[in-house]
């Protein structure tokens, strides 16, 4: 069977014939509505007349086809069945509809119907769906939107070179490498490139400017910077390069040489040193200074010592309480301190005199003598053995028992006696 349709416009031309009880219908694409008019036994008798008896529905058109037939199809800006009946549309075009709305099948209705993908964000414009990934996400708008991972916003880095881009707070953050500086959003640059990019106490190291003091060695002290150079020197006592390292002369006694055989903080030393007074000897008693004054000088030898004077036998005083020095000599002649106790006292000189009971018989009473500054009994010592004593008036009054006669204070001796003769 041939195309009943043939010979209409090729916008209004179907590509489908349906068979219906030995008639044709043609259908149209859309938006075209135009329908073959069908040959029932109602229009059978006008077909040969073709659009003549005006076969179609109100408000279509009719066009003939190939052989007369009669094609039916609604007009544009109507839509229905053009047999029976064309509604006039809402639109013919997007300008007939609102901005967020547009003009499909002559009515206006929203583009962002399943315009846009998954998850994502959908603004009318214009007619037209403009799809957008929310806030937080990112992918293709018009297929899907998934959740952003943070670390993917530093994924091309936004920031310059030399840089570094860190999440922050959920925000990518730009900064200059170590050791670089300037613009981290535009690129970052060494800080220096030769000493004269440094002030003048520093200079310029692995593209940094750093103390130049640092060029000292461990242990040393920098004295100066002079032209972005330090003056490097060792401290007091210590050894080495000064631009390498400096380190303590000793690190215990055993490092030390004999004239100064003590390691006191890392520095060996001669203990004598400053340890004695001026004009003082000083000998080491191990590790010990021992400080002397040299013969015929006295004084503190830790302080001063100075010439032997006759007066510094008694200085300082060697003698006990109570008594007095002065000097003298010995058995050998040597001048030597010699302590006697106090007028009115008595005792060791040496190292305690006591005040007496008396100074002179007076003080006494008669049968006592005052004797070494105390009251004692003066016949004591006194008389002749075998004699007899009396003290009276603080002396020893010495007799000779009956019988004896001689000096009652040095002896007393048997009298003698001979018979007298007597004469008639």
């Amino acid at each position: 069977m041939g195309d009943p349709c043939s010979g209409l416009s090729i916008e209004i031309r179907s590509t489908h014939v349906l068979e219906t009880l030995s008639s044709h219908l043609c259908t149209c694409a859309s938006p075209h509505h135009h329908l073959c008019a069908p040959l029932s036994s109602r229009t059978a008798q006008t077909y040969s007349s073709g659009c003549s008896g005006n076969p179609c529905g109100v408000n279509a058109v009719c066009q003939e086809a190939s052989g007369g037939r009669p094609v039916c199809s609604c007009p544009p800006g109507f839509s229905g069945n053009p047999l029976t009946h064309c509604n006039r549309g809402e639109c013919l075009d997007n300008v007939d509809c609102r901005g967020d709305l547009q003009c499909k099948d002559n009515r206006c209705v929203n583009p962002c119907v399943g315009a846009c993908g998954i998850g994502s964000n959908c603004d009318a414009r214009n007619h037209v769906a403009v799809c957008s990934c929310p806030a937080g996400y990112n992918g293709d708008p018009y297929h899907a939107c998934h959740l952003n991972d943070p670390e993917e916003q530093c994924h091309p880095s936004p920031c310059g070179v030399n840089t570094k881009c860190e999440i922050i707070n959920g925000v990518p953050t730009c900064s200059c490498n170590h050791g670089y500086v300037g613009n981290p959003l535009s690129g970052c640059r060494h800080e220096c490139d030769h000493d004269g990019d440094c002030n003048s106490r520093d200079m310029c190291s692995n593209f940094k400017c750093v103390p130049a003091c640092g060029q000292c060695g461990t242990g040393a002290t920098c004295r100066t910077v002079s032209n972005h150079r330090a003056v490097c020197e060792c401290p007091k006592g210590y050894i080495g390069s000064p631009y390498t390292e400096c380190r303590p002369e000793c690190y215990g006694d055993v490092d030390c040489p004999s004239g100064r055989p003590a390691c006191f903080y890392g520095i060996c030393k001669n203990t004598c040193e400053g340890a004695c007074g001026i004009g003082a000897d000083c000998n080491l008693r191990g590790l010990t200074p021992v400080c002397s004054c040299p013969r015929d000088m006295t004084g503190d030898p830790f302080v001063r010592c100075r010439p032997f004077t006759k007066e510094d036998l008694c200085d300082p005083n060697p003698c006990g309480t109570n008594a007095i020095c002065v000097p003298g000599h010995d058995n050998t002649g040597r001048e030597r301190p010699v302590c006697n106790c106090l007028p009115g006292h008595t005792g060791n000189p040496l190292s305690h005199c006591s005040r007496g009971e008396c100074l002179s018989n007076n003080e006494c009473p008669d049968h006592r003598a005052c004797i070494n500054y105390q009251c004692i009994d003066p016949c004591i010592g006194k008389c002749a053995t075998g004699a007899s004593c009396e003290p009276k008036a603080h002396l020893a009054v010495c007799r000779c028992p009956q019988g004896q006669s001689g000096d009652a204070l040095v002896s007393c001796r048997q009298t003698r006696t001979f018979p007298v003769a007597k004469y008639h």
